[in-house]
């Protein structure tokens, strides 16, 4: 039987959802529509992970499995909202909450010595990072601003800083040394069998990955962060950063590049508080303290310590940052830095957020402050660069006049280009890494390589590819918007991808349907340049782009990316429905426990929930998904119209209230349409019960304000303690319950 997967996840959006979810489940029944949720949260993929350590009662299905199955059919039909791309100290977080509550979980063994340790610390590793997109994802990506949020963007636009000429804010970037300067990549030309060995000069070597199945026409690359380019750079730009007299911040990816990212920000750690490291390294060592995990850690840690000695390295960690230059603050009222957690400054939602302030992040008084923005890998940095270059030129854009910038990505078959797979590595020894044929042991690819250093391989499926340029080439045609393929022909893996679009994309199509290849940094520009002069734009990406500017362009359009629809047209037939990004979960879930306001906007949600309908209803026959689909829409262009969103402040519309009143205005538009008399009288009732009872449910749902929450469990809340203070509103309840 045809069904709508609803995934559950985590944080903020996992709360909207215990919300949201029964008030689908409530208007689809009329339509003989079964919603079928599945588990991709933490929590519900480490319980997945070790069935053998638990009682038959703790073990759960693995729901991830399932829907990475299900994507590579024609039926599927799968909302995916937002989870966590979880950091060591998350994942460390969730297990000892998962402990507490009973399940005799492992601990994650920071440096494995056992067989069984090993086994173990390998199931976490398949879990944190970029763990479930990559599954799920057996399409390309097409994401947009909706025509109603945009418009709502123009009619009410949201606060732009200004930007000024003088400004110091600016990007520093390695450009040697880094992944992109030693990047090597070809196209190989039939199916083979890899192994990525390392060796020395000695005779020596030690195989880090037995066999990487790779066939005809994919793409791979390799490449290496050299330790000692890495911290020269970090060094000077932490003298600039204080010579400036400017905040200092890094901008990493430490939970999608899982492996890579986190390591370059332990190195930043060590080097921006290299006196305490120099002094008391073995101390802190002896302590577990892995400068990976970031400030708030190594703080933590130090309790175990006696308290004269914690208290001495407090105040030579206090020192060192008094010495240097003044970090981004991620809380100024908390003293949460920049360097306290890997996971808290993500480089695509955060560099959007300075841009949109100014170019200012926030300094430890609470006060906007120009910023010295430091992105270690020089394979993207420059499309911030140029767009802070821009605004210093021309100002601000505006978002009443600005134009659109959709984005179709690659990213099908988990098309790698990133540190967060099982092909990178942190080098323990000088020597050489390649990437070598098990049949002939032919050398495809290699590098010399120093202790410390970051080597990665990368791989792209030939049939993802051409997926994608078929679905630029569609999304072209049906938009009439210039397409431009954002590829540096000076980079390696970039001039393989133009070698393909040669042979997929005629020279008689681009010239018809204006589709450019250009550089990241003058891609930016153009679209820059048409974005202010009211033009839109289709971006057609690689992987890491589609998650940057997929968060770059809307927080500028339409002030966040949380509005953004993201359909992912499954290459078998099934369709797979984004809601948007998930960045700024935690302090909403904060917010949440301390207060008892939520207010994460649903918006994505609803966005997604009317496509899938509607994917339903052409793939089901379903004449009243589709009716259901198109009442959604009108009810979410009149949600907005109404600024019925969440408040940020508490005693105002939360999450639950806007979902009561999109819950309104579906029903007015189902009880409106005129395609199903039968239909259309269901909602007629619940349309009048629902205006008539909005005094009520209101009151209800603002006296649920006000107070902690106590959820019982972060990474697995109590069901019931969620249900009682997601749903809070009794009248609202019972209506509802009549649908069935």
């Amino acid at each position: 039987m045809a069904k709508i997967r609803y995934t559950k996840t985590d944080e903020a959006p996992a709360l909207a959802t215990i919300s949201f979810l029964p008030i689908v489940r409530a208007f689809t029944r009329p339509a003989g529509i079964e919603i079928e949720t599945r588990d991709i949260s933490l929590a519900g993929r480490i319980l997945a992970a070790f069935p053998e350590r638990l009682s038959p009662q703790q073990q759960v299905a693995d729901d991830l499995e399932f829907l990475g199955e299900l994507a590579r059919k024609p039926e599927a039909n799968i909302i995916k909202l937002p989870n966590i791309s979880a950091s060591i100290p998350q994942l460390k977080e969730a297990v000892a909450e998962l402990q507490a509550k009973g399940y005799p979980l492992p601990e994650y063994p920071d440096e494995p010595g056992s067989p069984e340790e090993q086994e173990t610390r390998g199931r976490y590793d398949r879990i944190k990072g970029s763990a479930v997109n990559p599954v799920l994802r057996e399409g390309n990506s097409d994401r947009r601003a909706p025509r109603a949020v945009k418009n709502f963007a123009r009619k009410h636009p949201h606060s732009m800083g200004a930007w000024s000429p003088d400004s110091k804010t600016h990007v520093a970037t390695m450009g040697t040394g880094d992944f992109r300067a030693n990047e090597k990549s070809l196209t190989v030309d039939r199916a083979r069998s890899l192994r990525i060995q390392w060796r020395d000069g000695q005779g020596n070597t030690r195989v880090l990955k037995n066999e990487v199945r790779v066939l005809e026409g994919e793409i791979i690359d390799a490449s290496v962060m050299e330790k000692k380019a890495l911290l020269t750079f970090l060094q000077e730009q932490i003298r600039e950063a204080r010579s400036q007299g400017i905040l200092f911040s890094v901008h990493l990816k430490a939970t999608m590049m899982k492996v890579s990212d986190p390591i370059i920000f332990g190195y930043l750690m060590r080097t921006y508080f290299h006196k305490v490291f120099e002094r008391y390294g073995d101390v802190l060592e002896a302590i577990g303290v892995n400068p990976n995990n970031g400030l708030e850690s190594l703080l933590e840690r130090l309790g175990e310590l006696p308290p004269n000695q914690a208290a001495e390295i407090r105040k030579a960690v206090e020192q060192a940052m008094e010495d240097g230059p003044s970090l981004a603050m991620v809380n100024s009222d908390k003293g949460i830095t920049n360097l306290h957690v890997p996971s808290d400054v993500i480089v695509d939602a955060s560099m959007p957020a300075m841009i949109r302030n100014s170019g200012k992040m926030w300094n430890a008084a609470g006060q906007p402050e120009d910023t010295l923005a430091v992105i270690p890998d020089s394979s993207y940095a420059g499309i911030y660069r140029a767009t802070i270059d821009f605004c210093k030129e021309f100002g601000a854009l505006d978002p009443r006049t600005m134009g659109t910038v959709p984005n179709v990505g690659l990213m099908a078959q988990k098309a790698e280009e990133y540190g967060s797979h099982d092909k990178t590595f942190e080098i323990e020894a000088p020597g050489e890494v390649e990437v070598i044929d098990n049949e002939n042991g032919e050398v495809l690819l290699g590098h010399q390589v120093a202790r410390g250093d970051i080597w990665r391989m990368c791989q792209v499926k030939d049939q993802a590819i051409s997926n994608w340029v078929s679905l630029a080439v569609s999304r072209a045609g049906e938009s009439g918007m210039p397409a431009v393929f954002w590829l540096d022909s000076e980079r390696a893996h970039d001039r393989e991808l133009i070698k393909k679009l040669d042979a997929y994309l005629p020279k008689a199509t681009r010239k018809e349907l204006d589709i450019r290849i250009l550089s990241p940094e003058k891609a930016t520009w153009y679209t820059l340049e048409r974005l202010r002069e009211g033009k839109d734009t289709l971006s057609v990406t690689g992987n890491v782009l589609r998650d940057y500017l997929t968060d770059l362009f809307p927080i500028l359009e339409v002030g966040t990316s949380a509005k953004m629809l993201s359909i992912v047209p499954l290459m078998n037939g099934g369709g797979l429905f984004e809601t948007g990004a998930g960045g700024s979960a935690p302090k909403h879930v904060e917010q949440f426990l301390e207060e008892g306001h939520l207010r994460w906007d649903s918006l994505g949600e609803y966005l997604a929930l009317a496509v899938s309908l509607d994917h339903y209803g052409r793939t089901n026959n379903s004449e009243r998904a589709r009716i259901l689909g198109d009442a959604l829409d009108a009810a979410t262009e009149k949600f907005l119209e109404e600024n019925k969103s969440p408040s940020r402040k508490v005693g105002e519309i939360d999450t639950r209230g806007s979902h009561f009143f999109l819950a309104c205005y579906w029903a007015e538009a189902l009880a409106r349409q005129s395609g199903d008399d039968e239909l259309r009288e269901i909602f007629r009732q619940v349309s009048e019960e629902l205006a008539s009872a909005t005094g009520t449910i209101t009151q209800e749902l603002l006296q649920a304000q006000g107070s902690p929450q106590d959820l019982g469990g972060y990474y697995l809340p109590d069901p019931a303690r969620a249900e009682a203070a997601l749903r809070p509103s009794p009248t609202f309840n019972q209506i509802l319950g009549k649908l069935g």
